[in-house]
């Protein structure tokens, strides 16, 4: 029997909502009483919740009002990555938080393939020549013995590893921790050495979560170090990346080209070169939008709330001190 059941209550879900419509909550609502709000009255609905889900999960309306969680428990945002929630009345409070873990990994996979398709076999300029009516035939590179380094060895890296290593790439990784034998990748170096070893490969890509240590890891000094015909792909955190130096390297012919999901500003500023670079593509912060993850966010938010409600521990637990849900053998 659980906590709800001897106290005779329904716990209080509170959802804040955004633009898209919330869906899949028909199980959570025969359980709960549900409150469903927008940023603006989130002070008065969060007063004697008991859990916290962030349909909207780049509002920032929660630390505003912060000191209206006066009962909350547990706060699940429907996203994987949390560096835009963990303010710090959050992370010191006892408030156990989870995120949309597993949810984007073949999503984001599969995107990272594309965009290393989309550069090897010259998608881009092939469709700017058909728009000029131009029979521009020439070679283009392989995927298969490519050389990829996936910065971030969570779940989201290692699900690109496999299809990537399907594909016939050659894929290493860069974790917190430097590591030989890893099942996924192999090889894994110490993100906090790329500068070293990043010249070796044909792509480097981002998937890593942002936070203090990984905030501007992609410098001038590592786009110097890489390689005049490799590619940057960012999938991860625009912050990751000095756009400024990448700008440079890319102006330089310092590395081919970049595929860019996400800025340190988005949406990004029109008066950002990045727009007007040809080898750049640029999209705008979609790489985990799948036709199915609304649904399967619901999904996974409804059997978190089962587990829950039946008193049993929560699933994939963000480390409010890390920043990430930290994974056996996995150090993003």
């Amino acid at each position: 029997m659980n906590f709800f059941d001897r106290s005779g209550r329904k716990p209080v879900v509170t959802v804040l909502v955004g633009d898209r419509p919330v869906v899949g909550l028909e199980r959570v609502a025969a359980l709960a009483e549900l409150r469903e709000t927008d940023a603006a009255s989130l002070p008065m609905a969060l007063r004697g919740a008991d859990v916290l889900y962030l349909w909207d999960f780049f509002s920032g309306a929660v630390e505003p009002a912060w000191k209206h969680a006066d009962s909350l428990t547990w706060l699940h945002v429907a996203a994987a990555g949390v560096d835009k929630l963990l303010f710090p009345g959050l992370i010191e409070s006892a408030v156990t938080v989870t995120n949309a873990h597993g949810v984007f990994d073949l999503p984001m996979a599969e995107y990272v393939l594309g965009a290393m398709l989309f550069s090897a076999k010259d998608f881009g300029p092939t469709r700017d020549l058909q728009h000029n009516r131009v029979w521009g035939r020439r070679t283009t590179r392989n995927i298969a013995g490519a050389r990829v380094l996936i910065v971030g060895t969570g779940s989201i890296g290692r699900c690109t590893a496999r299809l990537l290593s399907a594909a016939g790439a050659d894929v290493d990784g860069a974790g917190r921790v430097a590591r030989t034998g890893d099942p996924d990748f192999g090889t894994v170096h110490s993100s906090s050495h790329l500068t070293a070893v990043v010249g070796a490969y044909d792509y480097l890509v981002l998937v890593a979560p942002l936070t203090a240590q990984t905030e501007g890891m992609v410098s001038a000094e590592v786009l110097a170090a890489m390689a005049p015909t490799a590619v940057l792909i960012n999938v991860g955190r625009g912050r990751l990346v000095d756009e400024a130096a990448l700008v440079r390297a890319l102006d330089d012919g310092g590395i081919a080209g970049a595929v860019l999901d996400t800025f340190a500003v988005e949406p990004l500023p029109l008066a950002s070169p990045l727009w007007g670079m040809d080898q750049v593509l640029i999209s705008p912060h979609m790489a985990s939008d799948a036709d199915s993850w609304l649904q399967d966010l619901a999904r996974q938010f409804e059997d978190n709330f089962l587990t829950w409600y039946a008193g049993k521990p929560l699933p994939h637990r963000v480390d409010k001190a890390l920043g990430y849900v930290p994974t056996s053998g996995a150090d993003s």
